[in-house]
C-alpha cells in the first residue's frame, strides 16, 4: 500500500517537475494529431479522438485549426516549415506532446539545426513522459533519443539534454543505460541538481533508500528550497525507519509549499508516522 503510493507520488513528482520545464512563449498551431508507432503519421489521417486532445480549450482549437490550414496549404517548404514550428508551440502550450513532437518533428527535417532537433526532442520526451500503453511509451522515447543524439553529437556538453535522454533509457530493455549516463552528467557537473534528483528519485523507485539519501542530501545542499527533493528525502528517511528525520522534512515541505495537494500529501505521511 504505501509503496504503491510512493510510486503515484513519484510520477505526479515527475510530471510536476516536467511542466516546469515547458516554454512560456505562445505561437500559432492547429489540430490533433497522434504519434502512435514510429512512422510519421499524416496528421489529416490521425486519431483526433485521442483523450490528449479532448480538454483543449476552444480558444486554443480555433487558432490550432486556422494554422493547421496555412500549414496543408502552404506551398513553399519554408513557410511550411515556419507553420509547424508555431504548430509545436502551441501543442506545447496546449499539453498536446504527442503532436506538438510530431510538427516539431516536420519543422527540423527543414531547419535541420541543434535548436530544432532538441526542440524535438523535447517535445517527444514530453510524450513520452506521460505516455501510458507501453509500445507507445517506448515510441516516443525513440523518437526522443533520436533528436538527442543528434544534439550530443554537435553539442556533448549539453546536460539538459543528456538528463532528458538518460531518462528515455529507463523504460528500456537496459535501463542501466540511463543511470550510467546520469552518472557521467554528475562527472561532468557534481552539483547537477536535475541528475541528482533523478537518481535519488530512481534509488527510491528500486528501493536503494540509502542511495536516495545521500543523492538528495547532496541535492539539498546546493537548493536547500528544492521541494521535491525535500519531500523524498522525507520518503527515503520513512523508509529507512528514520522517523524523527522523515517527520522533520515532511514538516519542512508543509511549511515550503501551501498548494492543497501538497499538503494532503505531506499529512497523509505524517500520519503514517504516527
Amino acid at each position: 500500500m504505501l509503496k504503491n503510493r510512493i510510486l503515484l507520488l513519484l510520477i505526479s513528482i515527475l510530471v510536476v517537475v516536467l511542466l516546469f520545464q515547458l516554454p512560456k512563449s505562445v505561437v500559432e498551431n492547429d489540430a490533433p494529431v497522434a504519434v502512435d508507432s514510429l512512422q510519421r503519421v499524416n496528421p489529416e489521417q490521425a486519431n483526433t479522438g485521442n483523450s490528449m486532445h479532448s480538454g483543449i480549450p476552444v480558444a486554443f482549437k480555433k487558432i490550432i485549426a486556422d494554422y493547421r490550414t496555412l500549414w496543408a496549404n502552404a506551398a513553399e517548404k519554408e513557410k511550411k516549415a515556419i507553420f509547424a514550428d508555431s504548430l509545436a508551440n502551441r501543442y506545447l502550450e496546449a499539453g498536446v506532446f504527442d503532436s506538438a513532437g510530431w510538427f516539431a518533428e516536420d519543422a527540423a527535417s527543414f531547419f535541420n539545426t541543434v535548436n530544432a532537433w532538441e526542440k524535438a526532442g523535447d517535445a517527444y520526451f514530453q510524450a513520452f513522459t506521460f505516455a501510458i500503453d507501453a509500445q507507445k511509451q517506448k515510441t516516443l522515447a525513440e523518437k526522443a533519443q533520436n533528436f538527442y543524439q543528434k544534439v550530443l553529437e554537435k553539442q556533448p556538453d549539453n546536460l539538459v539534454v543528456k538528463n532528458n535522454l538518460a531518462m528515455t533509457y529507463l523504460s528500456s530493455a537496459n535501463p542501466m543505460q540511463g543511470v550510467l549516463m546520469l552518472r557521467e552528467v554528475l562527472a561532468q557537473d557534481p552539483k547537477n541538481e536535475t541528475a541528482l534528483f533523478n537518481l535519488g528519485m530512481l534509488s527510491i523507485q528500486s528501493g536503494q533508500y540509502e542511495n536516495a539519501i545521500e543523492r538528495l542530501q547532496q541535492l539539498l545542499v546546493i537548493s536547500p528550497e528544492h521541494i521535491q527533493g525535500n519531500l523524498l528525502l522525507g520518503l527515503a528517511y520513512m523508509n529507512t525507519n528514520q522517523k524523527e528525520k522523515a517527520r522533520s522534512q515532511f514538516e519542512k515541505v508543509k511549511k515550503m509549499d501551501p498548494d492543497p495537494a501538497v499538503q494532503a500529501t505531506v499529512d497523509s505521511y505524517l500520519k503514517d508516522l504516527k
